[in-house]
C-alpha cells in the first residue's frame, strides 16, 4: 500500500505561482510513475503532468510552458512547480502513483482568483 500526501495548495492571483509537493511511502518510490491530475467540479479529472521512473516527463497542452514535475526519490517527493496560473487552472489536485496498482492523494485545492 502506498500513501500519497499532497500540501501546497491554496489561493492566489492569476499571473502568480504555486509549488505543490506529495510525499510518498514504500521503499520503492524511485519505480514509481508519479502525477498530477486535477479535477473542477462536474468535471472530468484530467491528467496535468506524469514523469515516469526515468524522469521522462508528459504535460497536457493547456500547462505545457507553464508547468514543470519533478521528482526527488531520495525525499520519495514529487513536485508541481506551477507558473502564470490563469483563472482555468483552479481545480483540486490529486497526486497520482502508479507501480502496477494506481494510487491516489486526498487532494489540494488551488484557487487562481483575483
Amino acid at each position: 500500500q502506498v500513501q500519497l500526501v499532497e500540501s501546497g495548495g491554496g489561493l492566489v492571483q492569476p499571473g502568480g505561482s504555486l509549488r505543490l509537493s506529495c510525499a510518498a511511502s514504500g521503499s520503492t518510490f524511485r519505480l514509481y510513475t508519479m502525477g498530477w491530475y486535477r479535477q473542477d467540479p462536474g468535471k472530468q479529472r484530467e491528467l496535468v503532468a506524469i514523469i515516469g521512473s526515468g524522469g521522462s516527463t508528459n504535460y497536457t497542452d493547456s500547462v505545457k510552458g507553464r508547468f514543470t514535475i519533478s521528482r526527488d526519490n531520495a525525499k520519495k517527493t514529487v513536485y508541481l512547480q506551477m507558473n502564470s496560473l490563469k483563472s482555468e487552472d483552479t481545480a483540486v489536485y490529486y497526486c497520482y502513483a502508479r507501480f502496477g496498482v494506481e494510487y491516489w492523494g486526498q487532494g489540494t485545492q488551488v484557487t487562481v482568483s483575483s
